[in-house]
This record gives structure tokens, C-alpha cells and sequence, in this order.
């Protein structure tokens, strides 16, 4: 690479690497590492599966000696406890590294810190990034952010709605465009579990599943309700408190739920402040009339990181509730 290339660029290219873990794995975050000597890069690495070594391993081995006296660039902060590997400070110690660049600390309330105070301890000049580069770092793990913290999925509510907010349109099947519906195909395949309610159930008979875009394994596909289930339906039915759900799901390894869901849902969902983004699909019409977005809400929420971008004929607006 570049031996110009500043902090903020070496970030960059730690979290591209980091996401050529995607997928792979799970339950732990994806990852990216570099060991930087003399402004060249000496060793790259991320983490490719669980029970694998980390990528400040891959890093540290792929630089051997150069690594004395080097800066370390990691996306995530080091662990200090031994799991399925070892703790990464102490390789990190041991292997010379003078300085250590972390874009997101570890969530987790158990060990979060720790790992730093660890290489501080051992004279490390230890930084943190901030503003945007450490929000795409924590972005890059929001999923698992949410997971280890909250013991719960990280919940995004996706929505189509026409331009005066409401999620049916009289005469048509379709409220969004072929390239939005796509589109929500490949959040199904990203997501480990997928849900609508009762009423979506009983009114669409959803499937649920990703379609058309190559998606190596399909998510969990939820309804939240009463019962019975329709006998055709192949969906799994969660009838119990919402929270309770949201917390048995993770207990079974689900780290992000896709909420396709009508009014109600969501509006249950906001209300018990359980929904951290949104993804609102805004078409070109004016329905006059139909469900709208959510129920009444007991109280306004701010949201924010709000993005805009156009997907075919419609805009997509995204924005977050609670920030990973």
C-alpha cells in the first residue's frame, strides 16, 4: 500500500478488510487489522471465522519481526480473555507493537475497556478514533454491538410508503418498485431472522424468504402474534411479550431482526423502544387514504444519521433510533 496513507486512510483499509469476514463469522464481529512500520504496511489481516485466530494474529504473524516498535490499526477493540482463542493484548505485548489505533471499543459491559487499559498498562500508546470513521466502525458491528450489549437482535423496521405515509395503495399489489423490492431481498439474506405480525399473515400469507439474490442461507422467518398460524404457513410463530421474544431469539443466536411488519407491529415494536433503525422506502403516489406508518406514539423520537438515496423510482430514507 501507499506509505503516505494517514491514520485516518489506514482505518479505511482495516475496515475493508474487516469485511471480507462478512458472513463467516458469526457469533463474533467482523474485523480488520494492520501493522504499520516506517509509514509502509507490513502485515493486513481479519478475522475469517469463529474459533479462527483474530486479525491482529493474522496481522501480527504476517509482519513477524517488523512488528517490533510498529503501529497496530485495529477496527475493534483487542480482547484481553481467553475464548476459542487467546487474548489478543497479550500477542500484541509480546510481538513489540508501540502503538495501537482502535476504531470501536468492545460493547460488551463485561470486557469493554479492558482491553485497552490492558496495553496501556504495558506502555502502549493507545487512540481512539473518533466522529465518522469510529460510527462506520461501530456501524460495521451493529448487529453484534446490539447483541452482546442489550441481549437482543438489533431490530431494523423496513417500510414502504407513498408520499403522504401511507403502506397500501388502492388497485396494486406493489407499493415499491422492482429495484426497492430487490433491494429487500438482500436485506433478508444479511438478516438472521425476518418478522411481520399477525395481521400481515392473515392478509398476504408472506413468505419471507430471499429470492433471486444468491443468498447463501435463508433467516428465520417470524410471525409475532395470537395463533394459530394459517395450515399453508411456514413461518415460526413467537406469541409471547415482544421483549421476551426479542430475548429468547438471541439467546438462539439471532443477532438482527428485519421487521416487515404493518402499523401495529411497529408501532408496538417503537413503543417498547425495541426498533434501533429505520428503512423507509418512499414512493412516487399519493394513496388518499389506507393505513398509515405507525399508530399514535405516546411521545415523539429524534432520529438520527438520517440518509437519503434513490433506488430506481423511489427514495429510501434511513435513519437510527438508537445508534449502534
Amino acid at each position: 500500500m501507499n506509505p503516505s496513507l494517514s491514520v485516518e486512510q489506514l482505518i479505511e483499509r482495516a475496515l475493508e478488510l474487516a469485511e471480507n469476514g462478512r458472513g463467516k463469522t458469526q457469533p463474533n464481529p467482523v474485523v480488520g487489522a494492520l501493522v504499520v512500520k516506517e509509514g509502509a504496511v507490513v502485515g493486513e489481516g481479519w478475522h475469517e471465522r469463529a474459533g479462527g485466530p483474530h486479525a491482529e494474529i493474522v496481522a501480527l504473524e504476517q509482519a513477524g519481526e517488523r512488528a517490533r516498535g510498529a503501529m497496530m490499526i485495529v477496527t475493534l477493540e483487542p480482547c484481553c480473555f481467553t475464548g476459542l482463542t487467546g487474548p489478543c493484548c497479550e500477542r500484541i505485548i509480546e510481538a513489540g507493537i508501540a502503538r495501537v489505533v482502535v476504531a470501536a471499543e468492545d460493547p460488551n459491559p463485561k470486557v469493554s475497556g479492558r482491553g485497552l487499559s490492558r496495553l496501556r498498562e504495558a506502555s502502549l500508546t493507545v487512540e481512539q478514533a473518533e466522529g465518522e470513521l469510529a460510527f462506520r466502525a461501530r456501524r460495521q458491528n451493529e448487529a453484534w454491538r446490539t447483541w452482546i450489549a442489550a441481549g437482543r437482535p438489533f431490530v431494523t423496521y423496513k417500510v414502504a410508503a407513498t408520499l403522504d405515509g401511507r403502506v397500501t395503495l388502492p388497485g396494486s399489489r406493489w407499493l415499491s418498485g422492482e429495484a426497492s423490492r430487490r433491494l429487500v431481498h438482500e436485506l433478508r439474506a444479511g438478516s438472521d431472522a425476518v418478522a411481520v405480525g399477525m395481521g400481515t399473515v392473515l392478509a398476504d400469507s408472506p413468505r419471507l424468504d430471499a429470492r433471486d439474490v444468491g443468498a447463501e442461507r435463508q433467516p428465520r422467518r417470524l410471525a409475532f402474534g395470537k395463533g394459530p398460524l394459517p395450515e399453508e404457513s411456514e413461518l415460526e410463530l413467537r406469541s409471547g411479550p415482544i421483549a421476551e421474544e426479542l430475548a429468547a431469539l438471541a439467546r438462539e443466536g439471532v443477532q438482527s431482526l428485519l421487521l416487515e411488519g404493518g402499523p401495529t407491529l411497529a408501532t408496538a415494536f417503537v413503543e417498547a423502544g425495541l426498533v434501533d433503525k429505520l428503512l423507509m422506502f418512499v414512493t412516487p403516489y399519493l394513496a388518499g387514504a389506507g393505513p398509515k406508518l405507525f399508530g399514535d406514539l405516546t411521545r415523539p423520537l429524534e432520529l438520527s444519521r438520517v440518509s437519503t438515496e434513490r433506488i430506481g423510482e423511489d427514495v429510501l430514507i434511513g435513519a437510527y433510533i438508537h445508534e449502534p
